[in-house]
């Protein structure tokens, strides 16, 4: 069976049954079932050729988590922070909606709609199940929560989403798939999520916010309602994704707000009684409806009648709404053209379709966001960077953990360290365990990874990751014993970030435990806590490892072959190691080149010598004082000021055969180590910053910023989503004329994994390991946003300012982090920056067994029978249900990025594991909710004059059975 991936950036899933290795229990191919997606609109209510239809869609906004915790919005706990209560709003809205058939209201937090779905009888969930095969209850958006757009990684916001849509999908069938994206909160709009939700088959996508220049020029020039073109490598309309801005954010029209929480007088009908409003609210109405046509493009309208966590009281919104649509209805006997119906976005945007109009197109994306001069929703890319390190980590573990329960068989779910099977898993890290919401995936929302959400929740985010990373442990603990067949207990040390790991620091011999998520082979450089001064390491042939130590550090550059396990042994020689001294400025191995500056201490060169390129350059630390008005959601507009310290540098030369690093001290609460590992095509920047002093009552963000002699023109790039690349002019804005008012806060974007500045003949990269925000502000230049402590609250409804600190660092936190460094020419630079970032996303897993091994244990494994090729990247291997394996494999390059690798290639997919035996393979789409052969989209027409530049490429998930 012979899987082409056709085109660049191109993800495909398959969804196969397998058939294990004869040490396991055979598996019986089954054939998933999926309903046709053949489905139009028999639900929709009728609109009126030649008037104005006003399609009014009931609605909640639920955060999966924002000033409470997912649980407490749940319940409704904690009404003294906000008044909310989710499981009361699904309660009171399916009884108002039995009450009559013409109401209709949507819903799309499928986190918290799976937990008030298990709590009902089965009466109820029949009656739940009929509203929605009629559509008067209708999903939209559908993934386990509204995710971020700035701060998410494209493999973590696949899932969440795959999670939601495949509970909607077993429980209701083709009429519970929404058609709608529906992105109404999120603070800007990526177009790689724009792209991911086209290829997973939705129709349309609405969202609420956008910068204030640019709507206003769109409403002038009715442009709200656009094609997006939302990739420049898949060929149209594969990435095309029809978009529409709602006319309120996603609130009601001013005045006819009738929740509970609104202030607005209800429709007082009675004519006999004095406070009589029937003819003032259908003419400020009209008047509304009106004005809204004006800026729109077709006689069909939508506004939004919810708000956040309203309906807890529904029959206030619907027994008001019953009486608008039949007061203003009543008009049109006396010339009224305007007609006014229940609706949802779906019925909304189906009236647009059959408009059969041309729509203007877009390429680019909504970043950054503001919604006033002054006010640029920029701040949170960097926002909470110890959480947004957490949840890429954690995503690391996701992954690693599915793949292990795939190749490890039934024993990883039941074996000798407990009960690990795909349900506790599912339920700890997709689904919600009792009262536990899902940790990944909620931590997409676009108040957890933003960083935007209160303190109390932020750490609920955290204690929710590091449960389901220890219901994990369980399942990879069992697979890695069936593999190796040791039985020996597995540590897993999770502080090695802060150099802690009880095991490595008071054993004589313990093993390490290496597994490779990623289909290819990798450098990965294991550095270990110790209290000896020099190790014998073998690895799993008994060949001895290079290693070194340093500091207390045992070092080691270990070489992962594709989707492997092994183990070295790690054995106290006793024997004192002597370090050479800092003698130079010049530090250098086989590949790179850095100098520094005799001066200041600073980085002053770095240079490829495969290449023979050079490029001046200066890195150093900044921090900006902070306006009171500005916290997690704004970025600072001030002229930021070196951390350096008065006096010159110190720094401190440490190498040996494995690395060479320089460690230097900017300020007491700034530090760094720039590091040189041995045949290494990136050099590591390893900063700590905190804790941010707050002594003079100012807030203050500290940025990294390098300075080089590439001539950039005003011009970076940064990544979308961690995927596609897109093109950043300073002071400039794609679709409008830009009226620059904050010349920092107004350039900076989201980087989620890389960055790059070039010129001609050089291009300079940095890879993150985390989201951050960024900019050039100064041609040459290229700064990231490390760290931000703030005093004030920005008056953006979270109450509080972002200064966090802990019981360890009640001063205030303490991150660490890496910025990974790369030289090369441009029409190169990829082939290096892409597996790299990938390396750093999907890093391999580090475990460990103390004592000595057991003879008979096995030292390597493989799930992989040969390594994929270069561009093809291993982005989902997860088990589907007990038979079939859900695969996706991602053409990991740009169109024309690379002259080698941005090529269609071809997989063989029976020839792909070393455990399984690929019986079937269906393909789906990326969602994996649908076949790909029956997934069918709404045709849109873009603007004569318009073009594009794609080639024969897609992203696609596919399912193999």
């Amino acid at each position: 069976m012979i899987g082409k991936i056709h085109k660049q950036m191109s993800h495909d899933s398959w969804l196969f049954s397998k058939m294990a290795t004869p040490e396991y229990t055979p598996f019986v191919f089954l054939l998933l079932l999926f309903q046709s997606s053949v489905w139009g609109f028999p639900s929709c209510h009728a609109t009126k050729p030649g008037m104005l239809n006003v399609h009014l869609v009931p609605h909640t906004h639920d955060d999966v988590g924002w000033l409470k915790t997912v649980d407490q919005y749940f319940y409704g706990d904690r009404n003294d922070i906000q008044h909310a209560g989710v499981q009361y709003i699904l309660d009171s809205v399916v009884d108002q909606l039995l009450k009559n058939p013409d109401r209709r209201f949507i819903y799309v937090e499928t986190a918290f709609f799976y937990r008030w779905w298990k709590q009902q009888t089965d009466d109820m969930q029949n009656t739940v199940k009929q509203l929605v095969n009629e559509g008067r209850l209708e999903f939209v958006n559908g993934g386990w929560c509204m995710s971020d757009e700035a701060t998410t990684h494209y493999s973590a916001v696949i899932d969440q989403m795959t999670m939601g849509l495949r509970f909607l999908n077993d429980t209701f069938g083709h009429c519970g798939r929404p058609r709608v994206a529906w992105h109404i909160d999120p603070f800007g709009h990526a177009r790689e999520h724009a792209s991911m939700f086209a290829q997973m088959g939705y129709d349309g996508f609405f969202f609420g916010r956008l910068d204030y220049q640019d709507r206003n020029r769109r409403m002038v020039a009715r442009e709200q309602e656009m094609l997006w073109r939302a990739s420049e490598s898949l060929t149209p309309p594969m990435a095309d994704l029809f978009t529409g801005i709602l006319p309120n954010g996603y609130n009601p029209p001013e005045g006819f707000c009738w929740d509970q929480s609104c202030d607005d007088p209800p429709i007082r009908d009675d004519p006999d009684l004095e406070d009589y409003n029937v003819d003032d609210v259908v003419t400020r109405f009209l008047h509304i409806a009106h004005g809204q046509a004006l800026v729109y493009k077709t006689n069909h309208i939508i506004m939004t009648m919810g708000s956040d966590f309203q309906y807890e009281n529904a029959n206030l919104w619907y027994k008001n709404l019953d009486k608008l649509i039949r007061y203003v209805n009543q008009m049109q006997s006396n010339g009224s053209e305007v007609n006014v119906l229940y609706s949802t976005p779906s019925c909304y945007l189906q009236e647009l379709h059959r408009a059969n109009l041309t729509w203007p197109l877009k390429g680019d994306d909504f970043f950054p966001y503001a919604d006033s001069a002054h006010d640029f929703w920029t701040g949170y890319f960097t926002s909470r960077p110890a959480l947004k390190r957490y949840e890429r980590i954690s995503n690391s573990y996701l992954q690693t953990c599915k793949q292990l329960e795939v190749l490890g068989g039934p024993i990883s779910r039941k074996g000798p360290f407990g009960a690990g099977d795909s349900e506790t898993l599912s339920k700890c890290l997709v689904y919600t365990l009792s009262s536990h919401s899902s940790a990944m995936a909620v931590a997409q929302h676009h108040d957890a990874v933003s960083g935007t959400e209160k303190q109390h929740v932020a750490n609920d985010y955290a204690r929710k990751l590091a449960n389901g990373w220890a219901h994990c442990q369980v399942l990879v603990s069992n697979t890695l014993s069936s593999l190796s067949g040791s039985s020996a207990p597995r540590v897993y040390c999770e502080h090695l970030n802060i150099s802690v790991c009880p095991l490595t620091e008071t054993s004589k011999k313990f093993s390490v435990n290496v597994y490779n998520p990623l289909a290819r082979p990798v450098s990965w450089p294991v550095r270990l806590p110790v209290n000896g001064t020099a190790y014998r390491i073998s690895d799993a042939k008994g060949k001895a490892v290079d290693s070194q130590v340093g500091l207390s550090v045992l070092i080691m550059v270990v070489i992962c072959r594709s989707s492997i396990t092994f183990a070295m042994t790690v054995i106290w020689k006793g024997v004192v190691l002597s370090l050479e001294s800092f003698v130079s400025r010049f530090l250098g191995l086989d590949f790179l080149r850095v100098t520094f500056d005799p001066e200041t201490g600073l980085l002053s060169s770095l240079s490829n010598l495969e290449t023979q390129q050079t490029v001046k350059l200066s890195q150093n630390f900044y921090w900006s004082r902070f306006i009171p008005v500005i916290s997690q959601f704004l970025v600072s507009a001030l002229t930021p000021f070196p951390c350096l310290i008065p006096h010159p540098l110190s720094p401190s030369l440490h190498q040996n055969s494995v690395v060479q690093e320089v460690r230097q001290w900017f300020s007491p609460w700034v530090s760094q180590v720039v590091r040189l590992y041995t045949d290494s095509r990136a050099l590591e920047l390893e900063w700590t910053v905190g804790p941010v002093p707050i002594g003079d009552d100012l807030g203050k963000e500290v940025i990294s910023r390098l300075d080089s002699s590439i001539n950039s023109s005003g011009v970076f790039y940064t990544d979308s989503n961690g995927r596609e690349v897109l093109q950043r002019r300073k002071d400039y804005r794609p679709t409008w004329n830009l009226r620059q008012s904050e010349p920092i806060a107004g350039n900076y974007y989201p980087i989620n994994s890389r960055a790059y500045i070039k010129d001609d003949k050089d291009q300079l990269t940095v890879v993150t390991d985390r989201s951050q925000g960024g900019g050039s502000i100064q041609d040459g230049s290229l700064e990231i946003m490390l760290h931000r402590r703030l005093l004030y609250d920005d008056v953006r409804g979270v109450g509080e300012p972002l200064n966090e600190t802990s019981d360890i660092y009640p001063e205030g936190l303490v991150v660490r982090g890496r910025h990974l460094l790369s030289l090369s020419p441009p029409a190169t630079a990829a082939d290096t920056h892409r597996p790299l970032a990938q390396e750093v996303v999907l890093q391999p897993l580090i475990t460990f067994t103390d004592g000595e091994l057991h003879p008979s244990t096995r030292l390597e494994f493989s799930g992989l029978q040969a390594v994929l090729p270069p561009a093809v990247h291993l982005l989902t291997v997860s088990q589907w249900d007990q038979d079939t394996v859900l695969l996706r494999l991602e053409h990991q390059y740009q169109a024309s990025e690379s002259k080698e690798h941005s090529q269609p290639v071809t997989v063989n997919l029976q020839k792909l594991f070393s455990t399984l035996d690929v019986l079937g393979v269906s393909e789906m789409n990326l969602s994996a909710n649908q076949w790909k052969d029956e997934m069918t989209r709404l045709d849109w027409k873009a603007e004569s004059g318009t073009h594009h530049t794609g080639v024969t490429n897609q992203l696609s998930a596919y399912s193999a059975l």
